[in-house]
């Protein structure tokens, strides 16, 4: 007596996350700061700096 088969249903492939939408997918931007003592100007350098869209994580939030 042979077992009767069974079917085995696939499960849906798992949606890939939309990237954040400020930082491109990298959890990070690049910002300007202020230099000077008591007259602040802004500096030609940039810093990196955590997104707050996405706080970081690269994916756009829900």
């Amino acid at each position: 007596m042979t077992a009767a088969k069974k079917t085995t249903s696939r499960r849906p492939a798992k949606k890939q996350p939309v990237p954040c939408p400020d930082c491109g997918d990298a959890g990070q931007v690049s910002e300007s700061f202020q230099v000077g003592g008591r007259h602040k100007r802004q500096s030609t350098d940039r810093q990196e700096a955590l997104c707050l869209t996405c706080f970081g994580t690269g994916q756009a939030p829900d």
